[in-house]
């Protein structure tokens, strides 16, 4: 037995790949001499994830402009106003929304993670933006011809074909990014809109077998852009117990930054769905102190005091770059907190008898 070990998702971009992509904003650089330098930082990414360790390849998100609008990249029915996402910092980012219908993706996924096997043969994973988060392009005002009814059913299909899509192109686990989940309880209170989430993301998990489930994953976190959270003062417990509703077979938790991680593990010990396993983050991306592998092992073996070793594994808290001009941390640095999750676990599988 091994206690399995991820990444989240995105890393930093490099200076040469932002200055490329400022130089596409501007006109100046085209769209196949963009492309040549995202797959060559693509490349590095993969390079740099074997030279430290990782078992489990990504592609660092290197070619996506962020991992929620990846999907409306090129479209054209796109109004900038949409939902305002607030960090803890003051600033903000905010999400496009849509004009008309009907609604379809116009980047899946898989066509990173086609491009990413092109360069290695080691284990990928593919992240995906949950249908939760595209729910929220849909305007405040009903889209004449276009009801949001119909909306949440065109967006269930796009995202089933997303996620599917990584399936049937050879992705190892397909991890769905859930970062909404703890910021709806900082919007609603109530919960409702947290449950419309819960409900809209079971519509779409749940037209998928077991053997697909076990490679489909649910990640979330309160944030993390530019060093700074947007739900990290909500309480954790009201969202976990939903969470682990979510019809899922892997669960990825932000766990590094909280700041009573084993009040966090009693209650994912209390919820865990019997069949699933859970990473619990041990490196937290904005803090810029490079975790020690000793560090990372001391925390998985708490977390192995609450979870059975068998559904235990570790991960980041967050990707290190979700939007593509987060300069907040340095690629090295993200590499060198991955290699301590990498060598930590591996201290603790030691220490376990494993």
């Amino acid at each position: 037995m091994t206690i399995a070990t991820e990444p989240i998702g995105s890393l930093p971009r490099s200076a040469t790949l932002l200055h490329a992509l400022a130089a596409h904003a501007q006109g100046t650089l085209d769209a196949t001499d963009l492309a040549k330098q995202q797959e060559q930082a693509v490349a590095d990414t993969l390079t740099r994830l074997e030279r430290v360790g990782s078992p489990v390849l990504v592609d660092g998100e290197q070619a996506k402009p962020s991992f929620a609008t990846y999907p409306v990249t090129g479209l054209d029915t796109l109004s900038p106003d949409g939902a305002v996402i607030p960090f803890a910092d003051g600033h903000t980012r905010q999400l496009p929304s849509i004009t008309q219908g009907p609604f379809r993706y116009q980047v899946r996924a898989e066509t990173y993670l086609r491009a990413a096997r092109q360069l290695t043969d080691r284990p990928l994973k593919q992240a995906v933006i949950a249908p939760s988060a595209l729910s929220l392009l849909y305007p405040a005002t009903p889209i004449e011809g276009y009801p949001r009814e119909q909306f949440l059913r065109d967006l269930a299909d796009e995202a089933e074909a997303d996620i599917r899509g990584c399936l049937d192109a050879g992705a190892h686990v397909v991890q769905l990014d859930f970062t909404e989940g703890r910021l709806s309880l900082k919007l609603d209170p109530s919960g409702g809109v947290l449950d419309d989430f819960i409900a809209l993301n079971n519509e779409v998990l749940g037209r998928f077998s077991a053997e697909e489930t076990a490679r489909i994953g649910v990640h979330t976190c309160p944030g993390g852009d530019q060093d700074s959270t947007h739900s990290l003062d909500i309480d954790y417990a009201e969202l976990l117990p939903k969470l682990f509703q979510l019809k899922a077979g892997n669960f990825y938790l932000e766990l590094a930054g909280e700041a009573d991680p084993e009040r966090v593990l009693s209650i994912v010990r209390d919820h865990l769905p019997p069949a699933a396993r859970v990473f619990v983050g041990v490196t937290d991306p904005i803090d810029p102190v490079v975790e020690t592998p000793e560090q990372v092992r001391d925390r998985i073996l708490l977390a192995a005091r609450y979870i059975p070793v068998e559904q235990l594994g570790t991960c980041d808290d967050c990707g290190f770059s979700p939007f593509a001009d987060d300069t907040s941390t340095t690629r090295d640095l993200a590499f060198a907190k991955i290699e301590a999750r990498v060598r930590g676990t591996a201290l603790a599988e030691e220490a376990l008898g494993l």
